[in-house]
């Protein structure tokens, strides 16, 4: 909605009195017992409104008109500050909030008020133009202010008469260094706010009390808070596999905010006593080295959803987002949970940080089958088989249940982000990226700063061949999430730029990246470079697909292309057996077979890789470690059917946007 006016900053300024509390409308502070209350201007705003018409019912939009002067803003932005007053109010002695609620109207406040003048203030005003709320001030505080008694009315004119150039000359100065006052102030702002993107990360809270039984917590209750603030547009939150490693590190907060390029940290700590849950959080800007909320929580154990939605909230307040009106009915949602289910939940969540999959997966089945209305569970226990099939088990049917698992979190929660991005990950990982990128695509309209769906959303596009767009998501995921430690951004292999793949690789030492850098060294002819790298990355991880098809490349070089070849097809055999598998891997394969020698086992895997999923023909191509099987009729005709399913789904992709 869009408000108009706001009257409260024409009015005299006032002090009102409550019970305890003192409201100074002019100086804008709310104290209770002589001490200050910590509340943002808005809040502020909005007390000072209610309080000057204390007893009467305010409609919301009303409310909103005089709040929120000249701005669009929604419903949620009044119902968050509303819930933040209440909180610091506490209850009115007798009982009873301070503020009262009629349904479908608005607000009433609703205690005694005593109301006097505040002392007269003097001050100048320079329309910036700038939104209510905005920062910096809006207020220029001249050095001196000098107030004289008037003169008479003919000793004014006289010296109206005598001094009127003067005037003129200082009236034009003071316009002028006005204007230059306003340009500098809002050329600042301007930069201040590219500057000031709200990034947060949400870290592991640190056990007063280790034990096995609560240990889990700690990770838990910072994954719940992520999953709650992960679809606010105004708002960038580092995921859950960035914070992990922090757990129990004494590193510091900025070097912490560094390492994860964010400016806020939400850090905190919890005790179990009993039946009892003690939990301490801190909401910290980093840059401003300002604590924004802080506050510490006791509630029963088995009241853990509601502690979630609850920080959640307090972070929106103290970092002052703007939401939507869905973002903010989203986030005051509170849909029944069974205790026992959430906690069998958050478990889950631990056992999967720490790669405990079938453990994982025996809670999250408990979860779900004591509270099937968490949408959430659901999409987690999805993920859990669906990695329990791709990296451990081999087992088909776990696929399968992965896949109805997601529907089943989908139509609980249609709008469930992570189920959204899990569900187009398992399309991509099983040969439907067709139908993993029209998802992927929406997800990134409804959640711009989700760094991990543009993420995917990139990797989608390479299978699929359009590696313009791989690059500009990635590109854009990368800007999200400087610290991405997903993916490779092998696109720029499959365009021909090796040395921006080589530069774009994280330093990390592991069999993975090793790889990488050794196949980007063999493009660009630097075999004794290459060689090394496959030897490397061979002694990090011998079991790895990956490594081992590197040390058939090395073998390939050094001219062992019989040993290479059992390595190869052992390698092969071992991942045809489970049933599933990566286009993009079993490529790899094709290439390494083509420099071995073996054109036959060559072809016949760069055709399983088209049929798993992977068609990218602009890659394929001009692919020159194709050079051995270039010429074969079949070869022509693996690329034929890349290029037939590149262009049809370029062309359904087209007829939909």
């Amino acid at each position: 909605m869009k408000a108009s006016a706001n009257p409260a900053n024409s009015a005299d300024k006032r002090i009102y009195e409550f019970d305890s509390f003192v409201l100074n409308e002019a100086e804008k502070v709310l104290l209770k017992d002589g001490a200050r209350v910590s509340l943002t201007p808005k809040a502020l705003e909005i007390l000072i409104v209610l309080v000057s018409r204390a007893g009467l019912v305010l409609e919301k939009e009303e409310l909103m008109e005089m709040v929120w002067p000249d701005t669009f803003v929604e419903e949620a932005n009044l119902a968050v500050n509303i819930s933040m007053l209440r909180k610091a109010l506490g209850e009115m002695p007798g009982g009873g909030q301070y503020i009262g609620t009629l349904p479908r109207r608005g607000y009433r406040f609703a205690a005694g008020v005593i109301t006097s003048a505040a002392p007269e203030l003097v001050s100048v005003k320079l329309d910036t133009g700038q939104q209510p709320g905005a920062s910096p001030a809006q207020f220029i505080a001249w050095p001196h202010v000098e107030i004289r008694k008037s003169p008479s009315r003919r000793d004014a004119s006289r010296w109206m008469t005598r001094n009127s150039r003067t005037i003129v000359l200082i009236s034009i100065i003071a316009l002028a260094a006005a204007v230059a006052a306003y340009l500098i102030f809002r050329g600042r702002a301007e930069r201040r706010a590219q500057s000031q993107v709200k990034r947060l990360a949400v870290l592991p809270f640190r056990n007063e009390r280790p034990g096995e039984d609560t240990d889990y917590l700690g990770f838990a209750l910072a994954d719940s808070v992520i999953n709650s603030l992960d679809h606010l547009k105004s708002l960038v939150v580092r995921p859950s596999s960035y914070i992990g490693k922090y757990a129990n590190q004494k590193k510091g907060p900025k070097e912490i905010a560094q390492e994860l390029d964010v400016n806020t940290l939400l850090t905190g700590s919890y005790l179990k006593d009993g039946e009892d849950l003690v939990v301490y959080a801190e909401l910290v800007d980093v840059s401003a080295v300002e604590t924004l909320w802080k506050e510490s929580i006791k509630i029963k154990s088995d009241k853990l959803v509601e502690l979630q939605d609850y920080v959640a909230r307090q972070v929106v307040t103290g970092l002052r987002l703007n939401l939507t009106d869905a973002e903010g009915k989203r986030l005051l949602r509170n849909a029944p949970v069974d205790p026992v289910a959430y906690e069998y939940f958050l478990r889950s969540r631990y056992l999967l940080s720490t790669n405990n999959n079938q453990r994982a997966i025996e809670l999250l089945e408990k979860s779900v089958a004591l509270g099937q209305n968490n949408a959430l569970a659901w999409a987690y226990l999805a993920r859990a088989y669906h990695i329990n099939a791709l990296q451990f088990s081999g087992d088909r049917s776990e696929l399968s249940k992965a896949e109805a698992d997601y529907e089943q979190a989908l139509a609980l929660d249609p709008e469930l982000s992570q189920a959204r991005l899990m569900m187009a990950k398992l399309f991509t990982e099983t040969g439907r990226v067709e139908q993993s990128i029209p998802i992927l695509i929406a997800l990134v309209k409804a959640n711009p700063n989700m760094g991990e769906a543009h993420w995917e959303l990139s990797y989608a596009y390479r299978y699929a061949g359009l590696l313009d767009e791989s690059i500009e998501e990635g590109d854009r995921a990368l800007q999200i999430n400087t610290r991405q430690e997903s993916h490779q951004f092998n696109t720029y292999l499959y365009t021909g730029e090796y040395r921006k793949f080589l530069e774009s690789l994280p330093i990390r030492e592991d069999a993975y990246v090793v790889f990488y850098r050794g196949i980007a060294q063999y493009y660009l002819g630097d075999v004794p470079q290459a060689a090394a790298a496959f030897d490397r990355a061979y002694e990090l991880n011998q079991g790895s697909v990956i490594s081992q098809i590197g040390k058939a490349f090395r073998l390939a070089i050094a001219g062992k292309n019989l040993e290479g070849l059992q390595l190869l097809r052992s390698a092969e055999s071992r991942i045809s057996k489970t049933g599933t598998g990566d286009g993009e891997i079993t490529y790899k394969f094709a290439q390494a077979y083509d420099a071995l020698g073996d054109k036959e086992s060559a072809l016949r895997a760069f055709d399983r890789s088209v049929e798993q999923g992977f068609f990218c023909y602009s890659y394929f191509s001009a692919d020159p470690l194709l050079k051995n099987i270039r010429s074969e009729p079949e070869c022509a005709r693996i690329l034929e059917k890349a290029r037939l399913r590149q262009d049809a789904f370029k062309r359904r992709l087209q007829a939909t946007n």
